[in-house]
């Protein structure tokens, strides 16, 4: 079942969800089975549908897969930002609220009754610019897909990039052959506590809108 949402509701209350995950229900794999199917529909880069979706759900498999995901935020954590990342940080004085939604997912991670994984063949590291366009040209849209696909059906997401300090590590817990698929993020996925999400304060369009020229 769907929520009554129009298009453009979702797209614009397709929130990051990190504290109204509901960590006590569990996600029926019909529903997650639903959104990959919608997420095969998005448009892939250069026609080439590289890219795969791993779900775990096994609680023994989430344990072993949270205690990656902790390990590798704490590493993450340690990375220096630049001025510019800082800035766009603190627009609207946000930032305290997500920190606090960050610490809140790290120290609930094993109790998430989903993790999706998105991971597509081939890896970027040295690749080209041309070559890494074409290859998360082809992830993001599907990925995205499957993000509003959830948020249609009550479900919470939030694309994490924790995996990437660790990605060797996660990608032996899960079997995945790393030399030749990439995982691309790390998406907790659950019932949200409520559905009344609202679009967000974000940077004023003339920041970001250029017509003709830079």
């Amino acid at each position: 079942m769907t929520l009554p949402l129009s298009a453009d509701e979702v797209l614009s209350t397709t929130r990051a969800v990190r504290k109204r995950l509901d960590l006590t229900r569990p996600v029926p794999r019909r529903l997650i089975e639903e959104c990959v199917d919608l997420a095969t529909q998005a448009p892939t880069g250069r026609n080439r549908q590289r890219w795969h979706f791993l779900v775990v759900t096994d609680k023994d498999r989430r344990a072993a897969v949270a205690e990656v995901y902790r390990r590798a935020v704490r590493v993450a954590e340690a990375a220096p930002l630049s001025s510019r990342d800082l800035q766009r940080m603190n627009a609207h004085g946000s930032w305290p609220r997500i920190a606090a939604g960050v610490d809140y997912l790290y120290q609930h991670i094993h109790q998430v009754p989903a993790f999706v994984i998105p991971a597509v063949e081939g890896r970027t590291d040295r690749a080209s610019v041309a070559e890494q366009a074409g290859t998360w040209g082809s992830i993001l849209p599907a990925v995205w897909s499957f993000m509003l696909a959830a948020r249609a059906r009550g479900l919470g997401t939030v694309w994490t990039t924790a995996q990437a300090p660790l990605e060797r590590d996660l990608a032996r817990v899960l079997g995945v052959p790393y030399d030749q698929v990439m995982l691309a993020a790390f998406i907790p996925l659950a019932f949200t506590l409520g559905t009344n999400f609202r679009p967000a304060q974000r940077v004023p369009r003339d920041q970001v809108l250029h017509w003709d020229s830079w």
